[in-house]
């Protein structure tokens, strides 16, 4: 089985920026975790990140073209890309969209996801251990 593990916007930052709020976990640690976890469940794991919304779309295409798997976290992007949430609804591969913090808890404006909608699922408000739990939820899924 094979994984695409999508970070979108600002998610480079993860460390620096709001520690309050997203943690002290740096992407880097998240994706180490993420891809070690993946090796005991037998899944090849892609980590890939941008802070543009049409490399976002085309690493969604490729994944689908490859028929991989997709765990997403595409920032702020959730609550304003149409571009991205089509790209998700137009490829054929299980998809999960994962969010660091329970997002019904913060401002107004990020309770709307315009992506979940086209993810086999979501998971969020776990910290970085929401894309293990994404990674566990797609290995049962393969079986």
């Amino acid at each position: 089985m094979n994984v695409v593990i999508i970070n979108g916007p600002n998610l480079n930052l993860l460390g620096q920026r709001e520690v309050d709020v997203y943690g002290q976990y740096t992407l880097q640690d998240i994706n180490n975790a993420a891809t070690q976890f993946a090796k005991q469940l037998n899944i090849n794991v892609t980590v890939f990140q941008s802070n543009h919304e049409g490399e976002i779309i085309t690493r969604i295409q490729k994944a689908g073209q490859d028929g991989h798997s997709i765990i997403i976290n595409p920032g702020a992007y959730t609550h304003t890309s149409i571009a991205i949430r089509d790209a998700l609804a137009s490829v054929r591969v299980a998809k999960i969209e994962v969010h660091l913090s329970n997002v019904h808890k913060r401002e107004e404006f990020r309770h709307r996801s315009l992506t979940a909608a086209v993810c086999d699922g979501q998971i969020l408000g776990f910290g970085p251990q929401g894309y293990i739990l994404a990674l566990y939820q797609l290995s049962l899924r393969a079986h």
